[in-house]
């Protein structure tokens, strides 16, 4: 399993990030928040992922990218857990709602919790059909 989080699975698109934005499914575990839509596999080469932190709990870019980073970074470590469980391509939305800086480990504890959810609910949809 390559563990990279190259340009190609960078939701980059805004077309398809306010798409995500406004037709997405929303989990949350504090201090994150995923908001994920299924794309069909003409749309996107891979599944793709973005993270937003808001400007106005963080006024300092330098805070900014840090949790850009340690949430990229817990993502691209846990990824597996994703791709190895369902099928399909995504395209992922991940939300910093907390009020502090985060250290690493709550971080990738969140992003953990949240890829139980989406699995969880994905098998479920997947066994429904």
């Amino acid at each position: 399993m390559r563990l990279r989080f190259g340009k190609n699975e960078r939701l980059k698109s805004q077309k398809l990030l306010q798409f995500v934005f406004d037709n997405g499914r929303a989990f949350t575990a504090y201090p994150l928040k995923l908001i994920y839509l299924t794309v069909p596999d003409t749309d996107i080469a891979h599944s793709q992922m973005g993270v937003m932190v808001g400007k106005k709990k963080f006024k300092r870019a330098v805070a900014r990218n840090r949790i850009k980073r340690t949430i990229r970074e817990a993502y691209r470590l846990n990824k597996h857990l994703i791709f190895n469980n369902i099928e399909g391509k995504y395209a992922f939305l991940i939300l910093y709602i907390g009020n502090d800086l985060p250290t690493f480990e709550t971080v990738e504890k969140a992003m953990v919790s949240l890829f139980d959810k989406l699995i969880t609910v994905e098998k479920n949809e997947k066994t429904d059909s």
